[in-house]
């Protein structure tokens, strides 16, 4: 059994010894923590939490229990039921609410689930806001309502309409040229709420015709939730028959977008921030933001519009800082994560399928004629595993001393930028290893510059 506690929220595998995984009794440890932090952070005149949910087969048991302990705390409670993360980030905005809690564990598979806390704005808790949160569960030290102060319960199951209806009035987003378009489309939601949203989305876009993959949300995900190749061969093959102009890929909660061309080949989950950013760099000017294991495509496209590139550490609220601190009009994360200010500042493969299907039909272009039009390059990914006593700060500390001739980054880890590609180390939060992503033009380059670092960390680690 695993729980984590992190800057994102908790998550865990459902079942077993409290304090071990996910379990009803330290939900509501976690969920009245985060209450307590509400409180003291905000000032709001309302007294609303937000809950949505994906499709997990513990989806409604983890809600009933939320939902009861905010109501316990006083608060009152607006449940959107299934819905997708950016959905329900949505809805906090929406409804003045002063916070929000998804249940989900994004792309882990079924046996786990995950409580992901949101501030007034709809957006994931900072660093000093998620540490308290943390801080104030390990303390235990609540007090709940008396029988006179009890929270009020309501539910509201428009809020997906809603979240569409938002992405239809974008002003890049033209469901007249997408209509003309008569785009043929399939889809894989991999048996969450993308496949009660997705199809709904497509068809008020003007979308010829929808064909739909593990669409039924059970929650029993028929694959590999991660949107990855090598978990998508049924929707590869599908493709692959050549009835369809494009494929869209999401995960469990609708904030990872990924693409496969009309011929069944797959556009590269690092490509769709790009393909999004091409598009809004032609209309409006301004820095782009991704973190630092995100493809070079992105600043390459960036510094031909003749705009500023900007690289934030990895999670996503601190690409949201960065964006903000910068002015960026575009950003997100090489997974297939697009956030688009004028939507919002939350990951949404909505406003990327519908910004992608505009940006496709003004081109005229196939999917995979599109995806030739940028820059080509591959990331590789490794690990070294090290002993639990050995001091990775220090061992990056020396691996950036060593490169200081070239461009090096340490906000986030160390990333060392040469000429023709890059190399990325970055230490685990949960285990004694070192990840290691590398770039380049081709994968022997990529794995080239990957093995020349792993050697060097290796005999800096004794490791040889």
């Amino acid at each position: 059994m695993t729980l984590i506690k992190s800057i994102s929220g908790f998550r865990g595998t459902i079942g077993g010894p409290t304090g071990n995984s996910l379990n009803p009794l330290d939900i509501v440890k976690f969920v009245s923590a985060y209450a307590i932090q509400r409180r003291k952070a905000i000032s709001l005149p309302g007294n609303l939490i937000v809950v949505g949910r994906d499709a997990r087969i513990s989806g409604e048991m983890v809600s009933h229990v939320v939902c009861g302990t905010l109501l316990g705390l006083g608060y009152d409670v607006l449940n959107i039921g299934l819905a997708s993360t950016p959905t329900t980030e949505l809805a906090v905005t929406l409804s003045n609410a002063c916070g929000g809690i998804i249940l989900t564990a994004s792309h882990n598979p079924r046996q786990w689930n995950a409580l992901k806390l949101l501030n007034e704005k709809g957006e994931f808790l900072n660093a000093e806001e998620a540490a308290e949160v943390v801080r104030l569960a390990e303390e235990g030290s609540f007090e709940y309502a008396d029988v006179d102060h009890i929270g009020k319960y309501t539910e509201d199951f428009s809020y997906g309409q809603k979240h569409i209806d938002f992405v239809k009035n974008l002003e890049l987003v033209d469901i007249d040229i997408i209509r003309k378009a008569g785009f043929r489309v399939a889809i894989d939601t991999v048996n969450s709420v993308g496949g009660i949203i997705l199809p709904e989305l497509l068809q008020q876009l003007g979308v010829a015709s929808v064909k739909g993959l593990f669409t039924e949300p059970t929650g029993d995900f028929q694959h590999n939730p991660e949107p990855l190749e090598k978990n998508l061969s049924a929707i590869k093959e599908e493709m692959q028959k050549g009835c369809y102009d494009i494929g869209f890929v999401v995960d469990p909660d609708v904030d990872r977008l990924a693409l496969f061309c009309e011929d069944g080949t797959m556009y590269g989950e690092e490509y769709t921030l790009v393909t999004v950013a091409d598009y809004i760099l032609q209309h409006e000017k301004g820095a782009t933001v991704s973190n630092l294991s995100s493809t070079r495509a992105l600043r390459d496209i960036t510094q031909q519009a003749g705009c500023n590139y900007y690289a934030a550490a990895v999670g996503e609220v601190n690409v949201v800082n960065k964006m903000k601190e910068t002015g960026a009009v575009i950003g997100g994360e090489g997974n297939g994560g697009v956030i688009y200010p004028k939507a919002h500042y939350g990951r949404d493969a909505l406003v990327g399928i519908a910004l992608i299907l505009t940006y496709l039909a003004k081109k005229g272009m196939k999917t995979s004629q599109l995806r030739k039009t940028y820059p080509e390059y591959i990331i590789t990914k490794n690990r070294i595993d090290l002993t639990p006593d050995m001091d990775v700060d220090r061992l990056l500390a020396t691996i950036k001393e060593s490169h200081k001739n070239e461009q090096v980054t340490d906000i986030d880890g160390v990333k060392v930028d040469f000429p023709d590609g890059w190399v990325h180390l970055r230490k685990s939060n949960t285990e004694p290893i070192i990840r290691i992503y590398a770039e380049a033009a081709n994968e022997e380059r990529a794995n080239q510059l990957a093995t020349t670092m792993i050697e060097e960390v290796k005999h800096l680690a004794g490791l040889h």
